[in-house]
């Protein structure tokens, strides 16, 4: 399958965008396999295995891409194990070529200097480069997650990537998304227990307190919310 022309793409996306507002997630996922074959994937985050879930129902054996970028807790990697035997799902872990040491030897500890920076290093350009085979990809972005991700249409056009993004679970609310996690028996990431309710990186990751977004754990102390992936 060749890559189709950009402007086609585009169109495809503000149509489907449309007629799949109201469409179940795994029906979302089955327009997306069916559309691009190969050339779609799905992205995971391991806070829980949700998306992960939803989609090896919809396409059995569908591309998982995890994101690992050295700094992650131990949970989350333990989580990642875990979808990976437990789901029917194919995992390829991403990883930048610089080890962490490496990493940060060159820079330093760019998460304490410049977090943009450090998300720019070790999360989007891996990501970007990994995602060049594909024509569309997915996340888990939904829209009660906070203001910024709030009009988060359930399939996009991505013009920094030139391709087309879906997200299957834009409508979900949290109820929904704990509804699910009962019924299936979903994997959930350890630290959701205590406190992390959006998990990601170690050194820039700390548990929400009673009455705080679910993101306020995120950077705390900082005006910054993305990492960039979604942006």
């Amino acid at each position: 399958m060749t890559l189709c022309p950009t402007n086609s793409l585009e169109a495809l996306a503000l149509d489907a965008a449309r007629n799949l507002e109201d469409a179940p997630a795994g029906e979302i996922v089955r327009w997306a396999h069916e559309t691009f074959g190969e050339r779609f994937a799905i992205t995971a985050s391991m806070a829980d295995g949700v998306l992960s879930h939803v989609a090896s129902t919809a396409v059995p054996g569908i591309k998982v891409l995890f994101l690992d970028t050295g700094y992650h807790f131990a949970e989350t990697i333990g989580t990642r194990d875990a979808v990976a035997a437990t789901y029917d799902v194919e995992v390829e872990t991403i990883t930048h070529p610089l080890r962490v040491p490496e990493h940060e030897a060159e820079y330093g500890k760019l998460y304490e200097i410049d977090s943009d920076l450090c998300c720019a290093i070790r999360k989007v350009w891996p990501l970007d480069r990994a995602l060049k085979p594909y024509d569309a990809w997915a996340g888990g972005v939904r829209r009660s997650e906070s203001p910024s991700r709030a009009a988060t249409p359930v399939v996009a056009w991505d013009p920094k990537r030139g391709k087309v993004k879906v997200n299957p679970l834009a409508t979900w609310t949290d109820e929904q998304v704990d509804a699910y996690v009962e019924k299936h028996s979903i994997l959930v990431n350890p630290l959701r227990e205590i406190g992390y309710l959006s998990i990601g990186c170690e050194p820039c990751t700390r548990p929400v307190a009673a009455g705080e977004d679910a993101r306020a754990g995120r950077w705390a102390g900082s005006s910054k919310t993305e990492c960039g992936i979604h942006l």
